[in-house]
Formats: structure tokens, C-alpha cells, sequence
């Protein structure tokens, strides 16, 4: 077995890294630009960490904070 190349993330921690809920989720990890599972296990699927970081680095856009006055 080969080794892993990285820490990986499951369904709840891409939820959390996305900062969306598990309908939207799923809807992101249909894009074509969405990075491929790294493995697809029985009953979960794992994504690298690094792939996920950059696939948001490059196509999520930065939220604004709560806090910002918006008048």
C-alpha cells in the first residue's frame, strides 16, 4: 500500500474548511473544477487537504466579516 501524500479531510471537515452545509457541499463536489476524492471508501469518501486548500484559494471568494459596517 502506497504512502498517503498528506492529511486528508472527510465530508465534515470539507463542510467546515467550505463553511457551508452538507446540501451545498454536495453540490460543490459535482463542479468540474472540484479537486478528485483521493480515495473512496465504504460509507466515505477523502479528499487531500492540500487539494481542497487550494481548490479555495483559487475559486472561493472571501466572505465578508460579520462585523463589517455596512452603511
Amino acid at each position: 500500500m502506497s504512502e498517503v501524500p498528506g492529511p486528508l479531510v472527510g465530508p465534515h471537515e470539507l463542510q467546515e474548511m467550505l463553511g457551508v452545509g452538507r446540501s451545498r457541499m454536495r453540490q460543490l463536489i459535482r463542479y468540474p473544477t472540484f479537486p478528485a476524492p483521493f480515495q473512496r471508501l465504504h460509507g466515505t469518501t477523502v479528499w487531500l487537504r492540500s487539494d481542497i486548500e487550494a481548490w479555495i484559494s483559487r475559486y472561493r471568494q472571501p466572505r465578508p466579516d460579520s462585523d463589517d459596517d455596512q452603511s
